[in-house]
């Protein structure tokens, strides 16, 4: 009976993932590859700048990873993800390096909420601003917004290394001219070659302001922000439009790094754990209940894991929401809370996988 029992909760977990077959790789950059898969069916349905997370095995264990979906369900006819290598990525290098048409990969239902809807009776002014690998979500929204909304404009504020990192180059420049009247992209280059005639140096607040002074702009158009890329692009992005007093419900971000989570998970492995104590927390899991011990240098996922319980999770920084969850009773401490809405953050949300217990009662359930 225990055997029959394991083996039916393998296969609930194996059969969560959606095998995904990859259909081509493109080499974008140097350090960037975006793959693209076959349609599986019935065929994905995802929106427009959400994320797949990607199930592979390493020496023996399993690891996941989040990596937005560079493609538009309304324009592309197969789905896509673009990679940049980091230093000592485990599955950026791979996917870089060995990954091959034909191969397949396991992958969980898309997420995200980087994302609008859209329609096109719409009339919008689209501010996307972008830096380097952070133009993978934003490529979607573009493409969709254009295909989607005929009555909306989209201004593309793109910041890059030099001329060689530009991804989707190319894409991005049969785009604009295609779309002369309703698509402008302005690049911006940190590093580029003498020859460059462009904007240069880095997107500082006045910049930010110029740009968005001189952008096309008639009172009938609504403007909403979509900003992707590296804290200190959205950070000066968030504080101009802050004194521009533009409303938060304009304004989108995606994040691909966490510094304040990445601190926690590094001060826990160090073991400073300012005052949290070991405790004991009630998971709800699919209507189960399950008392799991919390010791101060794991979160709530951690330890839910490490008791064997089928958590859903992907990125483990705070970021991506997989493994959200409510608190019913007690008070957690969260490393980073930027995945989560003011609205949820005031309903009870909490992201698992920052999460780390202050008091005794806590009982969180996972929706």
């Amino acid at each position: 009976m225990f055997n029959i029992f394991k083996r039916k909760k393998e296969e609930v977990k194996v059969n969560s993932y959606l095998p995904l077959k990859v259909r081509e790789v493109v080499r974008e950059t140097e350090d960037t590859v975006t793959l693209y898969f076959e349609q599986p069916e019935p065929f994905l349905d995802y929106k427009p700048g959400q994320f797949l997370t990607l199930v592979m095995e390493f020496e023996g264990k399993e690891q996941r990873r989040s990596y937005s979906l560079c493609t538009s369900p309304f324009v592309d006819p197969f789905p896509g993800i673009t990679v940049k290598r980091v230093s000592e990525g485990l599955f950026s290098n791979f996917l870089n390096e060995k990954i091959f048409p034909g191969k397949t990969v396991n992958v969980l239902k898309p997420l995200g909420h980087f994302t609008t809807e859209f329609h096109s009776k719409n009339r919008r002014h689209f501010f996307l601003i972008a830096g380097g690998s952070g133009i993978t979500p934003i490529m979607g929204i573009l493409k969709t917004v254009l295909v989607n909304e005929p009555n909306s404009i989209v201004t593309l504020i793109y910041s890059s290394r030099n001329e060689e990192q530009i991804i989707f180059k190319n894409q991005l420049n049969l785009l604009e001219k295609g779309n002369p009247d309703r698509l402008k992209v302005i690049h911006n280059l940190s590093q580029p070659s003498s020859e460059w005639t462009g904007l240069k140096g880095r997107l500082s607040a006045d910049l930010l302001k110029e740009l968005f002074a001189k952008a096309e702009y008639e009172q009938r158009y609504e403007e909403v922000y979509f900003m992707c890329g590296p804290d200190g692009i959205m950070n000066t992005a968030k504080e101009v439009l802050k004194e521009l007093g533009i409303d938060k419900e304009r304004i989108h971000q995606e994040s691909f790094y966490s510094a304040a989570a990445h601190q926690a998970h590094e001060e826990a492995l160090a073991g400073i754990n300012k005052g949290i104590l070991s405790r004991d927390v009630t998971i709800i899991l699919e209507g189960d209940e399950h008392l799991v011990t919390v010791s101060p240098g794991k979160t709530v996922l951690e330890s839910g894991l490490s008791a064997g319980l089928n958590m859903p999770y992907s990125c483990q920084s705070g970021l991506c929401t997989a493994c959200r969850g409510k608190v019913l009773s007690g008070q957690v401490k969260m490393d980073e809370d930027a995945g989560l809405s003011e609205k949820e953050l005031a309903a009870g949300y909490v992201l698992c996988c920052v999460s780390r217990p202050l008091t005794d009662d806590i009982k969180i359930t996972i929706e």
